[in-house]
């Protein structure tokens, strides 16, 4: 349910009035102008002002003060000014020399994923970019799509949700159209409709994906993929789409499996991520609830009354502990990787990760056996007994030195995340546990909640993720990017 927060502030005028001196040679002040200002009653005043903004900053936080609303008849955003500003790239211009304007070439992935969540589009999204990247292509961007049927609202779980959101919406970098770094001449992402401009219909090649790669080859990892198709770009048209109805270049298959890290070599130092940063949108998101999981100094405090608080770089938050707990539907999911025996999700499966998961056997017929759904659900949906049993684990860890912070990301409900804060908190020698449940998010911000999960996830100095969930793969895969120790990053 969505939560609301209503908070106004009243300004509060005084005016202070010199009383006249009683002689002419009163009336004329020689002291410095900054002496004038020293009387004990602008200092009670200025001292009293300044007490009530600390208080606000700490307790409260400005950027909290806003009004949220609670009509539950409202629709979700659309996001359009996030299209518009990607319409108004610079690289939308087919005047421009070669390799980009109406002489360029370009990849348009026109069977991207989409109706699945934002962590399964996000990496695919991220490799697509990185093979146009190295194939020296201009990528042909689209929005995060829920339902490609042109409609703008998507039934999700019962409630609206919408259909598209603008990839400015959610991340900046040459992913999303922002520039490479100085120096490289990599042509920059566009967007679908400049790609119609400078690549109407009649003048493209439409390629099926499977004519280049089999998304079945269960031995080709995804740097054989990614090679395979670079090769395959170099004597191909200017103008290529891939067929929507084909296959994923890069498939469920590469990403469930250690398959993905084949790639890895390549993508650590790709702009593609070394350039990656959140949307602004999400960056606003998180600084507006730091004071939920990180603390609050005197200096911190001090420095944001001369400068705007920022984000980024996203360097790691000293003492945050970052737990990812599915709920909802997800113990289904589980039992069924149970089933089939599944791995965890690629990019948590780096060898130099202290945990690893081995799969047990199933039984004849692709069934679990009682013990072997025990053992998945304990690692992809655990109770609270054993998430708490796990953190007392972690903690005494050398990478878990100083832990003083907990913040939970889980689409569980309000009463389960109160329970696992009470039970957390009793383990002793906590100061903050907080969770999704507790963020203060704008309209906007509601519909991409996950991304701001992510970007506190991503500077924790602890993960306790989900092996099985791609969202936390997302998150580790940044981290391992940045060179944060692996052994920060852990699983149940």
């Amino acid at each position: 349910m969505l939560r609301s927060i209503s908070q106004r502030m009243h300004k509060v005028r005084r005016s202070y009035d010199l009383l006249p001196t009683s002689s002419a040679h009163d009336r004329h002040d020689y002291r410095p102008w900054w002496a004038r200002f020293h009387s004990k009653r602008i200092l009670r005043v200025a001292v009293f002002a300044l007490l009530c903004f600390f208080v606000l900053r700490v307790f409260v936080g400005l950027d909290t003060l806003h009004e949220y609303t609670t009509d539950k008849d409202r629709k979700p955003p659309l996001y359009e000014k996030y299209h518009q500003w990607e319409l108004q790239l610079p690289q939308h211009n087919p005047d421009l020399p070669y390799p980009e304007g109406r002489n360029g070439e370009y990849i348009w992935m026109a069977n991207h994923v989409h109706g699945s969540g934002w962590g399964n589009a996000m990496q695919e999204h991220l490799l697509n970019a990185h093979l146009a990247y190295t194939a020296r292509r201009a990528l042909v961007f689209d929005n995060y799509t829920w339902a490609n049927d042109g409609s703008n609202y998507s039934a999700f779980n019962g409630h609206l949700i919408p259909s598209r959101i603008p990839l400015a919406a959610l991340i900046r970098g040459p992913a999303a159209g922002g520039p490479f770094p100085p120096g490289d001449p990599a042509p920059r992402a566009v967007v679908k409709e400049y790609f119609d401009q400078v690549c109407p219909p009649s003048e493209r090649h439409v390629l099926r994906s499977d004519e280049v790669t089999d998304p079945w080859e269960q031995y080709s990892h995804a740097g054989n993929v990614l090679n395979t198709w670079v090769e395959k770009l170099k004597h191909l048209p200017r103008c290529l789409e891939i067929n929507e109805d084909s296959p994923q270049i890069f498939s469920i298959w590469i990403f469930g499996s250690k398959r993905v890290l084949g790639i890895w070599p390549s993508l650590k130092t790709s702009p593609i991520l070394t350039e990656f940063r959140w949307s602004k949108l999400i960056e606003d998101a998180f600084i507006a609830n730091r004071h939920l999981f990180s603390p609050i100094s005197w200096l911190s405090w001090l420095e944001s009354l001369f400068r705007t608080p920022r984000a980024y770089p996203y360097d790691v938050i000293p003492g945050l502990l970052v737990l990812h707990v599915r709920r909802g539907d997800f113990e289904g999911h589980c039992l069924h990787f149970a089933k089939w025996s599944s791995e965890w999700n690629g990019f948590n499966q780096f060898p130099e990760l202290p945990d690893q998961f081995v799969p047990p056997p199933s039984v004849e017929g692709g069934e679990a056996t009682e013990e072997g759904k025990r053992i998945y659900l304990r690692h992809c949906f655990p109770s609270i007994a054993q998430m708490v049993e796990r953190v007392q684990e972690i903690r005494s860890t050398p990478a878990g030195r100083g832990l003083k912070y907990i913040y939970i990301m889980t689409n569980g409900k309000r009463p389960f995340v109160d329970e696992l804060k009470e039970m957390l908190y009793k383990t002793g020698g906590w100061e903050k546990i907080a969770s999704s449940r507790d963020m203060k998010l704008d309209w906007e911000q509601q519909y991409v909640a996950q991304s701001v999960d992510m970007l506190i996830g991503q500077r924790a100095q602890v993960l306790i993720g989900n092996g099985f969930s791609s969202l936390t793969s997302n998150i580790v895969m940044l981290r391992m990017a940045r060179d944060i120790p692996p052994d920060t990053n852990r699983f149940w």
